[in-house]
């Protein structure tokens, strides 16, 4: 007899079917599990077998064979733990092995038995549901797993408690949807002093999702900038939200099934790895541009960051997503992110004093940026000099608008973008290209006219000249006008980075 379970394997954020097949059969004493499992699950054997052992069960001393299918899927992770121990005792007979066909199965065993968390249930959950399956998971992310709407979701603390509720002997109740996670408390625009066309550019990204260039000597306020982008971003849409948390819970990062609702900040430090921040490693998983989806990737000190870990960020800048590739597997992961990001003009910071600028001025500048190549710098929308602040500035009031003014702004925007483009895939002006753009940017005579002298005298990439008439578009409906104006092109070109001479 052959006792069947099916589980799931992880690609990205896609959850593709696994069937846990075990068959016991007579024979020198083994267990074997096949199906290109990697380390984890060749372990689980010595899991599944102890765990059975707590609830006071013993293994027949007999060849016990589970087979992974699809064999040439690579199986990695301990959420096999419980499918093969849950197989493996509807091959004993202990458990209906047609009961067990209904559902999906995900979870990591101690040796106690007891069911201990594991990363993907959300994703594990969905696919459930789109097979008409219920899910049995472990009971700490039983809110996590309810989350995904209709579907039967069994939360088992412990094999035992498992095992008694398929007998009737005592029932498992079924788990609510988790809380939304709590507003977190950020940096208000009122406590940045001055710097008024910086704010302003901050608030135009905000409004389009641009990516944004601040660049200034130390203590300007550009990392204090970065901490206000937050507060002024509308919360996550609900299929928003759900897309967000799908990719947290695959990287283990969805807490007591609360599911995000704020916009993702992500900040990793200059010394992050390329698979740290783009993704991979042994064991594929999201990196921070992927954990910034739909949100903010602030990159602090951005030249100290490594060359090639920063040209990594050019593909999913562009696409939206990032892909990679191994031998033995292809994963992509959507990364639809925000970049903000900041850094000194210099080593010393201070190259537009004379009175504190190194000796080495202006070459210094020259050697720092080395690290920032063209291509990257093209696909950033808006740059900005953050200048010292003064000491006149530093005794002043407060200002009076802070960042509940700007995020009415900014929602008031984005909900423009959103009816705009809702019959497109589009959410906002930055993801926009082809005929949606010449549709919805193209300026009026006065406006083609400074854009394309402006385009001659910059010397304007194609996704320079593009990305202008994305901010455009983005500052004309902060400004609630219709079309694309002059005015709006000049200021958009006021933020764009001319294009070095040779």
């Amino acid at each position: 007899m052959v006792a069947i379970v099916s589980t799931t394997a992880y690609l990205g954020i896609d959850a593709r079917g696994v069937e846990v097949q075990c068959q016991i059969t007579p024979g020198v004493p083994r267990f074997v599990v096949v199906g290109l499992p990697d380390k984890a699950v060749g372990e689980s054997r010595e899991r599944v077998r102890a765990a059975i052992a707590a609830i006071g069960l013993s293994l027949p001393p007999k060849v016990i064979t589970v087979n992974l299918s699809p064999a040439d899927l690579p199986k990695e992770g301990s959420h096999y733990d419980l499918p093969i121990a849950l197989a493996l005792l509807g091959a004993m007979g202990v458990i209906d092995a047609e009961t067990l066909a209904s559902y999906v199965v995900v979870g990591e065993l101690g040796l106690d038995g007891r069911v201990a968390a594991s990363p993907g249930v959300l994703l594990a959950a969905i696919h459930a549901g789109s097979t008409e399956r219920g899910l049995i998971c472990p009971a700490a992310q039983g809110p996590e797993a309810a989350w995904a709407g209709n579907v039967e979701v069994i939360g088992a603390p412990d094999l035992l408690s498992l095992l008694n509720h398929f007998k009737g002997h005592a029932l498992l109740a079924p788990p609510v949807p988790g809380a939304v996670d709590d507003p977190v408390r950020v940096a208000d625009l009122r406590q940045v002093k001055g710097q008024e066309t910086a704010k302003r550019a901050l608030e135009i990204a905000a409004a389009g999702a641009h990516n944004l260039m601040m660049s200034g000597p130390p203590g300007a306020g550009k990392s204090l900038m970065a901490a206000c982008m937050p507060g002024i971003l509308p919360d996550l849409t609900p299929a928003e939200a759900l897309e967000v948390s799908m990719i947290a819970s695959v990287a283990g990062t969805l807490e007591g099934g609360r599911l995000v609702r704020a916009r993702p900040f992500r900040s990793p430090h200059h010394s992050a790895s390329m698979p740290a921040l783009v993704g991979g490693g042994l064991r594929v998983r999201p990196g921070e541009v992927s954990l910034a989806h739909l949100g903010v990737l602030f990159l602090d000190e951005l030249p100290e960051f490594q060359r090639g870990v920063l040209d990594s960020l050019r593909q999913p800048l562009e696409t939206g997503e990032v892909s990679v590739a191994r031998a033995n597997a292809h994963v992509t992961f959507p990364a639809r992110v925000q970049l903000v990001a900041a850094m000194n003009p210099c080593r010393c910071g201070h190259l537009g004093d004379p009175a504190l600028a190194c000796s080495r001025a202006p070459r210094c500048a020259a050697d720092y940026q080395a690290k920032l190549s063209g291509p990257l710098l093209d696909r950033i929308d808006l740059h900005v000099e953050v200048q010292a602040v003064s000491a006149a500035d530093l005794v002043l009031p407060p200002p009076a608008e802070g960042s509940a003014d700007v995020a009415a702004r900014v929602a008031a925007a984005r909900g423009v973008q959103t009816a705009r483009y809702a019959a497109h895939k589009a959410r906002t002006n930055a993801e926009i290209d082809g005929d949606l753009l010449e549709a919805v940017a193209t300026p009026n005579e006065a406006g083609r006219k400074l854009l394309a002298q402006a385009a001659e005298a910059m010397r304007l990439s194609a996704r320079g000249y593009t990305r202008i008439l994305r901010v455009a578009r983005t500052i004309a409906d902060l400004a609630g006008a219709a079309d694309v104006g002059r005015i709006h092109i000049a200021e958009a070109l006021s933020y764009r980075r001319q294009a070095p001479r040779n």
